[in-house]
């Protein structure tokens, strides 16, 4: 049961927590995906997650898909396919200490430090005031924080491949820091997301989550590991487009998603009474001309009169 205030009522129940072991299953799936590709290409295709979910729901829970989910889901897959195709290329960290060069970058530095100031301002002075109100103070919580948890599983990911080479990983600090500050941010973000689900409607966190996380992570990654330096004008160009599609679809999918769509709402020519020339009009057209009818025959009952006075 939810308790609509973003208490933690949840944690009682079994149902969570098993979802939140399938979130971890899945989530050990996304940490290796971070340490092999660039995160500016594995952050955007968690949208594929929305749309199997969505596709699964309508299945095993007969929630409907309507037309407008349909839509987003093909708009979700095209935005993931142009997003692969333009992929951006990220410089090579192959060691920690070349992560520990990156890390010390001052642009890396000054996000940070905004990063944790905006985001301590949100938590302590415009949560309390604003966070039962609108939905964009704890998803902006969740969405900066995820952007150095990134960072984190992408050093961390870094270190394993280090370890499964042989080399002494354990003895580096780096790699145990980073490992703190991961279960920090996942922390943080786990809490005030399910305090976001829990005020608000699931159709409205999502895609605005979505959204402003993947461009954080954009963001952080594009400073952290200068993955945009290098691209030409067309890659650049297809990786928005990508991700800007990907997010019209999310819109779509979510927005809409109790709105029910029915033959009327479509243009007139494409309505099922109108799809044959020979069919007889609507019951729309004839009530309209039904509305006409009494006008028409006094116009000509009055035409009528005036021409037999002027006879007369």
């Amino acid at each position: 049961p939810h308790s609509g205030q973003g208490g933690h009522a949840y944690l009682r129940e079994w149902l969570w927590w098993a979802g939140l072991l399938c979130m971890g299953v899945g989530e050990a799936a996304n940490f290796a995906a971070y340490a092999f590709a660039p995160a500016t290409l594995v952050t955007p295709l968690g949208a594929l997650s929305v749309l199997v979910s969505a596709v699964l729901s309508s299945i095993f829970l007969n929630e409907q898909l309507n037309v407008h989910g349909k839509i987003g889901c093909i708009l979700s897959v095209l935005g993931s396919t142009v997003m692969v195709i333009h992929a951006p290329q990220e410089e090579e960290v192959s060691s920690l200490e070349s992560m520990a060069e990156k890390l010390k970058d001052p642009g890396f530095i000054v996000f940070a430090v905004c990063v944790l100031a905006s985001s301590l301002l949100l938590i302590f002075v415009a949560g309390p005031r604003y966070g039962q109100s609108n939905v964009l103070v704890y998803v902006l919580v969740c969405s900066a924080i995820g952007s150095l948890s990134v960072s984190c599983v992408k050093g961390l990911g870094i270190a394993l491949k280090e370890l499964f080479s042989g080399k002494p990983v354990l003895k580096e600090p780096l790699g145990w820091v980073l490992l703190v500050c991961l279960v920090i941010c996942i922390s943080i973000q786990l809490n005030y997301l399910n305090k976001a689900l829990d005020i608000f409607n699931t159709s409205v966190v999502t895609p605005i989550y979505y959204v402003l996380f993947t461009t954080a992570v954009m963001t952080c990654s594009a400073i952290l590991f200068k993955e945009w330096q290098h691209m030409v004008l067309d890659n650049i160009i297809g990786s928005i487009s990508g991700f800007l599609t990907i997010v019209s679809g999310i819109f779509l999918l979510h927005a809409f998603r109790d709105m029910p769509f029915t033959p009327n709402l479509l243009p007139l020519f494409l309505q099922p009474g109108r799809a044959d020339p020979h069919l007889p009009w609507s019951s729309a057209d004839r009530h309209q001309s039904c509305q006409h009818q009494p006008l028409l025959p006094s116009e000509d009952k009055g035409s009528q009169s005036a021409e037999e006075e002027e006879e007369k």
